[in-house]
């Protein structure tokens, strides 16, 4: 895609084969005063990405992240080539599963290319904000460096709503009246949000870092506001990150907790019970005994006494269980 002052962009989506590398190349140099280009790629081979390398000044160890795509989001630069690699983010609500890819952009002085891994582009709704403000485009590769910025933070924040909602739900079970284990939906949930903090933690110094290069420099000084603005939601978003995994700890913990409770609770019955039980077997031992000189043993009404008293005497520890909340 190519944009420039005048509010002109154009897009082109084809395989990196080598005429159509040609081709960019060609139109990049042709690109007239103020204008820059911006050219996207998805999951690359490292010869193909290799071809545009040498004419866009891209050093080979930043080739090399682009393509490898296992890399922490950092800021680099390589001359007049800025290179920015960040993670891409997703929460897929019926799997309670967070998703990531990863996005490397290279910013230069006339160009912007972007490199990315996994299923979500951020680059569509970047363009489509850049469409719809197109007083942007005065700070050139940099505005594209911006847009795609905000989308994938405001993903964050959408994606940090959604893992609320959950945990929230998460956490009313958890402290129903039901006794249902919730521990492993908590400790994936707690997987994922690992995976959240991954993802946006390492990526606040770097913005950071950012906006403190862009206020050295003199030409993109008035862009800075809105990559402070930035910052500040992404700022916003890892304190969020932040409480949901303590949060998640406390959960577990008061899962753990009532796990415990219930078990306390089983074996009090067990015990009762046991005590209850424990009377009549007691007394029937005792009159089970082969002795012939027994007390009440040629009496008429022993064996109903015996009865009784192992009836009442158990009945009697019934109802104190249950007074004491045992039973």
């Amino acid at each position: 895609m190519y944009g420039n002052q005048s509010d002109r962009t154009e897009t082109v989506e084809c395989d990196l084969e080598e005429e159509v590398c040609q081709l960019v190349l060609k139109r990049l140099r042709e690109l007239d005063e103020g204008e820059f280009g911006w050219v996207r790629l998805v999951d690359p081979s490292e010869d193909e990405l290799a071809q545009l390398a040498d004419d866009l000044g891209l050093h080979p160890l930043a080739v090399e992240d682009a393509v490898q795509a296992h890399q922490r989001p950092k800021r680099e630069r390589y001359g007049d080539v800025l290179a920015v690699a960040l993670k891409t983010l997703w929460y897929v609500e019926e799997e309670s599963a967070v998703e990531t890819g990863e996005m490397m952009l290279f910013v230069g002085p006339r160009y912007v290319l972007t490199v990315r891994h996994g299923e979500v582009d951020p680059c569509p709704e970047a363009a489509r904000r850049l469409d719809a403000d197109p007083d942007m485009l005065r700070f050139g590769p940099r505005a594209v460096l911006h847009a795609v910025l905000d989308v994938v933070v405001d993903a964050y924040g959408e994606a940090a709503d959604t893992v609320r909602a959950s945990l929230d739900r998460l956490e009313d079970q958890v402290f129903s009246s039901s006794r249902v284990d919730h521990t492993e939906r908590i400790y994936s949930l707690k997987r994922e949000v690992r995976e959240f903090r991954d993802a946006v933690q390492p990526l606040v110094p770097v913005l950071h870092g950012l906006v403190g290069a862009l206020g050295e420099e003199e030409h993109p000084t008035k862009a800075l506001p809105y990559f402070r603005d930035v910052a500040d939601h992404l700022h916003r978003t890892d304190i969020e990150v932040r409480t949901l995994d303590e949060l998640l700890t406390s959960v577990l913990d008061a899962q753990q907790a009532r796990v415990g409770t219930w078990q306390n609770d089983d074996m009090r019955r067990i015990s009762a019970w046991a005590a209850i039980f424990a009377i009549p077997t007691m007394v029937a031992g005792v009159y089970g005994m082969n002795f012939e000189h027994m007390p009440e043993l040629g009496w008429t009404y022993g064996y109903p006494l015996a009865v009784c008293l192992m009836a009442a005497a158990s009945g009697a520890l019934y109802r104190a269980f249950r007074r004491n909340g045992w039973l």
